[in-house]
């Protein structure tokens, strides 16, 4: 919990910061994050580096409430094999879930800067982004009724159970946590898309984006659970898309 209560305090701490250097107007009425952009002086690498950081940050926070129950079972699991290090073992597993978001953001930011400076440079793509991001949104909307997001998710929401077999050794934590990682990556995949359109530097965007994740992992059914974010993701990707028509 002093984990959760750390990244959750750096992620505010850091969007605070980067809130108060403000966005870069828009053609369309929308405004660009700073977190796609270089600061003055700033290599790419640079901003490549400081986004990696504030996005595995972000992840600690914004998935740690849903995997800690899964991390429990998995150290109880590994105790009950007659491992005594079970601990460090599901901290091992949680290092190697968390290293599949790092690489997930580790993709994200080529994509999100090299559309940034493209926007940039053609105001009337620029115009195009609150619609094209109504669309995206009402995409992964549609996802969460798909079975391929429902398969993810039953692995993401499976804990191990005594009497499973599991390797109880660094390797097999290791690999553990990247299996998990993968299957939750995948099942977020939608909802983490609409963080990276709506705003990655929005705290509002990242709580709603953690409570929905959170939601479709612990609620008793959820495959129903994630039906009925996909209802109201729709929803609000509809009024998205009626206002960038109406401006």
């Amino acid at each position: 919990m002093l984990l959760v209560a750390a990244s959750a305090g750096l992620t505010a701490l850091w969007c605070s910061s980067m809130a108060a250097t403000g966005g870069m107007p828009m053609p369309g009425g929308w405004t660009m994050s700073m977190a796609w952009m270089r600061m003055p002086g700033q290599t790419w690498s640079g901003a490549a580096t400081s986004f990696l950081a504030m996005w595995t940050v972000m992840m600690v926070a914004m998935m740690m409430p849903s995997l800690i129950p899964i991390l429990r079972r998995y150290r109880d699991v590994v105790g009950r094999a007659g491992k005594r290090r079970a601990g460090r073992l599901a901290a091992l597993a949680g290092l190697g879930y968390f290293t599949v978001w790092a690489l997930c953001g580790l993709a994200a930011f080529p994509v999100g800067a090299g559309l940034a400076v493209l926007t940039m440079r053609q105001p009337l793509l620029a115009r195009a982004v609150p619609f094209a991001a109504g669309v995206v949104v009402l995409i992964a909307g549609a996802m969460q009724f798909t079975a391929w997001k429902a398969r993810h998710l039953a692995c993401c929401r499976e804990a191990p159970r005594p009497g499973d077999v599991i390797r109880p050794d660094a390797r097999g934590a290791w690999q553990y946590g990247l299996r998990l990682g993968v299957h939750c990556g995948c099942s977020c995949a939608g909802l983490t898309t609409i963080l990276l359109v709506v705003g990655v530097m929005d705290l509002r965007a990242m709580a709603a984006i953690m409570a929905a994740t959170t939601f479709e992992r612990l609620a008793p059914s959820g495959e129903r659970a994630a039906r009925s974010l996909g209802v109201a993701v729709a929803g609000a990707a509809v009024l998205m898309i009626a206002q960038a028509a109406y401006f």
